[in-house]
């Protein structure tokens, strides 16, 4: 009879939640009591609103625990490892009964995150015994030639998971038609937009398939050196990085003469990056790995003919990298089946925002966005109604709940307005204000600007200075038309991505949302109720008891009025604060 296992989801967002606790708990409880069970560590396996999540495998199937905190533990460790009665109440996943979270998992395509949640991502046996390292293993086995493992790659219709949508196996035939004798395989793992912490889950929760990816590239372009550039913030992901180098290492999947083919010598090094945006922009990031300030370059000349050291050089991001094995093991036409004809496979996508299922989930390429916020995500939470997406990272576009029928593929979200970037979705309800939006996401690619492009530089601070004009109540009529100039003037003249793409969440909320910023502009008022100083708080008069409450909590002094008489806020004294409006019980204060 087999032993009972126990799994702890250990990735960044479940330590976050407490899942350390959780799994120094568990073990105590096996060392106190004597139990007999195999406790194990995993990652992330998307669900990460129901962190801590907990796994229990017995004979009878498996049974996904969620929100699993140290006094939930010793219940289902009584109850369901020692007692052998499953604690349905908190079973968030299993093949065995209905659960209102089964939808999260049953509708996924897994691809890239195919291990994640399921192996020991420190210990390689485990990797290896889900097929892990059999795809370099049948290139050599097999010697399968160079040229046809990047035609695999151009067949299967892989494009870049990156932002730019590339397709992949061309990319890797520029550089292989270089003869040079030194080239360069790097993996970008510095993507700073929400779609980065799906890079930093594979890499802390399946590094081997990103080395496995890498080592198969190399081999396809005959790159004699590789370099992961991960930024410094993802110590987890560092720290597994060098435990799997370590081990593919001792078992000859990196070094010389790897798995018997003859000059084939290569091996991974860490560049550690300082979380610089724009170094996600692969110019700038090979500037940075040459020890210099991360800044973009002037293209031609392409990396795939100079790149890292002025040599032929291949970048992908993480994403790419992972869907690489699969494919040499599955074949080009298996991937291919999945998606649309243009945009093939599966894209990993981080659910952020007001959603009711927050975390990271693999769909099909051409599935609906409607499908993966209502049949994945759950809907909106709280029951409010869903307003747009953000999709594509701060340099993304905003896409209203009109077009949400519009199917995820590169060509179709492009159209929108959007880009696919890396995966970030952002999900809005009708309490969110357009303008603030594209205001925070402007801001954000203002401060991360490197500097070299005037546009760049001047324009977002100029742009950013509209907005918050627009959202203080300063707006003056032709600010519309002056952030569509400045938006057209810097996406035409800036030298990388981040520059030419910055202004698209304000162009996009002014192409789907103009009403909103008509309306902050002409009557000084913010539609959604978020921008503080547009809003009015008043009393009204048929419902306020002249309890007091509110004037005892004024911080300011600005609502005045006797006890059981209705009272007054003076609005010139008022900073919008809305303590009045929370603690008032009988809802008399209006907000407007």
């Amino acid at each position: 009879m087999e032993k009972i296992k126990v799994i702890v989801g250990l990735g960044s967002c479940g330590i976050a939640a407490g899942a350390g606790k959780t799994y120094e708990k568990i073990q105590a409880l096996r060392q106190a009591e004597n139990l007999d069970f195999d406790l194990k560590k995993t990652s992330c396996i998307g669900m990460c609103y129901r962190e801590p999540l907990v796994e229990i495998i017995d004979q009878t199937g498996s049974y996904l625990y969620g929100e699993i905190d140290e006094i939930r533990a010793v219940e289902i460790i009584d109850r369901h490892v020692i007692h052998h009665t499953p604690v349905k109440e908190h079973v968030v996943q299993t093949d065995l009964f209905p659960t209102a979270d089964n939808d999260f998992m049953q509708n996924q395509i897994k691809i890239t995150l195919r291990n994640c949640g399921y192996i020991d991502p420190e210990n390689i046996d485990e990797y290896e015994a889900r097929q892990g390292y059999r795809a370099i293993k049948k290139i050599a086995g097999q010697r399968i030639s160079r040229m046809d493992v990047v035609q695999t790659v151009i067949s299967s219709g892989l494009r870049g998971r990156g932002g730019g949508g590339f397709p992949t196996g061309l990319k890797w035939k520029f550089a292989n038609d270089n003869k040079a004798t030194e080239k360069y395989i790097i993996c970008n793992a510095d993507e700073g937009d929400p779609g980065a912490f799906m890079d930093r889950s594979v890499l802390e929760g399946d590094p081997h398939s990103v080395l496995e990816g890498m080592i198969i590239g190399a081999y396809a372009i005959e790159a004699t050196g590789g370099v992961i550039y991960c930024r410094a913030e993802y110590p987890l992901a560092i720290k597994r990085l060098n435990i799997a180098l370590e081990q593919a290492r001792r078992k000859g999947y990196l070094g010389n003469n790897i798995l018997g083919i003859q000059g084939f010598d290569f091996d991974i090094h860490i560049k550690e990056g300082a979380g610089a945006f724009v170094c996600g922009e692969e110019t700038a990031l090979i500037a940075s790995v040459e020890g210099e300030r991360g800044m973009p370059r002037k293209r031609p000349p392409f990396p795939a003919s100079s790149g890292l050291w002025k040599k032929p050089t291949n970048i992908n991001n993480v994403e790419t990298y992972a869907n690489i094995p699969w494919i040499i093991l599955n074949g080009a036409e298996a991937y291919a089946r999945y998606g649309t004809e243009k945009s093939k496979g599966t894209k990993v996508f981080a659910l952020a925002g007001k959603i009711r299922r927050s975390g990271l989930v693999e769909v099909p390429m051409g599935i609906s966005i409607n499908d993966i916020i209502f049949k994945l995500g759950g809907g909106i939470r709280d029951g409010k109604k869903f307003k747009a997406v953000q999709l594509g990272g701060p340099s993304g576009g905003c896409i209203p709940e009109y077009l949400a029928h519009t199917p995820i593929d590169y060509d179709s979200v492009t159209a929108t307005g959007a880009i696919m970037g890396s995966g970030g979705m952002v999900v809005m309800d009708e309490t969110t204000c357009m303008v603030d939006v594209a205001k925070f996401f402007l801001d954000f690619t203002r401060k991360e600007s490197c500097g070299k492009c005037t546009f760049c530089r001047i324009g977002t601070k100029r742009m950013l200075e509209v907005l918050t004009r627009i959202t203080e109540g300063k707006g003056e009529q032709g600010d519309i038309e002056r952030l569509q100039d400045l938006a057209f003037q810097i996406k035409e003249s800036s030298l990388c991505g981040l520059g030419q793409t910055a202004p698209n969440p304000v162009l996009t909320t002014i192409k789907y949302f103009r009403d909103e910023y008509e309306a902050h502009i002409r009557d000084k008022k913010c539609p959604a109720k978020a921008c503080k100083q547009l809003l009015t708080y008043e009393v009204i008069p048929d419902k306020c008891t002249g309890c007091m409450v509110c004037a005892k909590n004024c911080p300011v002094e600005a609502i005045t009025g006797e006890r059981k008489q209705v009272h007054f806020i003076h609005q010139e004294k008022c900073i919008r604060c809305g303590v009045c409006f929370s603690k008032c019980k009988f809802e008399a204060i209006r907000l407007s």
